[in-house]
C-alpha cells in the first residue's frame, strides 16, 4: 500500500513517517507542496493520500480539488491542525474520505488510512461529535453556509492577508477573491471589506474560544 504524505514541515512527515514504520505493508511517499504532490499522485497512483491543509502557494483545499478532478476515485484523508468542525465538514463535501487533527493519537492515523483505504471514511470520535452538534446549528449560523473556498477566503481575510496576497495563494485571480468577497458580504451581513473583516477575526477568536 503507498501512501503519500503532503506537509511542508520536515517534522511532521518525519514523523509520520515513524508511525507508520511498523506496518510492512505500507510504502510512504511524500510531497512538501501542492505541486509535488500533484505531481506523485499523477505519477505514483498512491492508495492513499494524506493531506496538509496549510500549505504554501496552492492550498490544501485546492490540491484536493485538483487530485479529484484527475482521479475522482482518490483516497484522501485531510491531516491538519484545524479542529474546526466547519472545515471538516467541507472537506467531506470536497471529497475527501476522511479527517484527522495532528494532535491525535498514532493508533488513529494508522487507522485512518487503513479505514479510508478499505473504502470507508474516517472522522475521529471527537470530531464527529462536534461535526454532529455544528450540522444542528446550520441555518442559524450563516459561516456554516459557507463553501470550502470562502472560508479560506475569510480565514486569510482574518490573518491580515489583503486579497492580492490571498490571490496569490490560491492560484486565483484577483477579481475571483474580490467577487467571493462580495458574496460573503451578502451572505453574512458585512457592508464593507473593513466590516467583512473584522466578522472573519471575530469569527475565528470564537471558535478558538470554545
Amino acid at each position: 500500500m503507498r501512501i503519500l504524505i503532503v506537509d511542508d514541515h520536515p517534522m511532521v512527515i518525519a514523523g509520520c513517517r515513524a508511525m507508520l514504520s511498523g506496518q510492512a505493508d505500507m510504502e510512504v511517499l511524500e510531497a512538501h507542496n501542492a505541486e509535488e504532490a500533484l505531481e506523485m499522485h499523477a505519477s505514483q497512483l498512491p492508495d492513499v493520500v494524506v493531506l496538509d491543509l496549510n500549505l504554501p502557494a496552492v492550498s490544501g483545499f485546492e490540491a484536493l480539488r485538483r487530485m479529484l478532478k484527475r482521479q475522482p476515485g482518490s483516497k484522501i484523508i485531510i491531516f491538519t491542525m484545524n479542529e474546526d468542525p466547519a472545515f471538516a465538514a467541507r472537506s467531506i463535501e470536497q471529497g475527501a474520505r476522511g479527517y484527522i487533527t495532528k494532535n491525535e493519537n498514532p493508533k488513529a492515523f494508522i487507522q485512518a488510512i487503513r479505514s479510508v483505504a478499505n473504502g470507508e471514511r474516517y472522522l475521529s470520535s471527537g470530531l464527529a461529535l462536534k461535526l454532529a452538534f455544528a450540522e444542528q446549528k446550520i441555518g442559524s449560523n450563516p459561516f456554516e453556509s459557507l463553501s470550502g473556498r470562502e472560508i479560506e477566503i475569510l480565514h486569510n481575510l482574518a490573518e491580515g492577508k489583503d486579497m492580492v496576497e490571498i490571490a496569490h495563494l490560491l492560484k486565483v485571480s484577483y477579481k475571483t477573491v474580490a467577487n467571493n468577497c462580495t458574496l460573503l458580504k451578502a451572505k453574512l451581513g458585512a457592508r464593507s471589506r473593513a466590516d467583512l473583516i473584522r466578522m472573519a477575526v471575530e469569527n475565528r477568536a470564537a471558535r478558538r474560544g470554545r
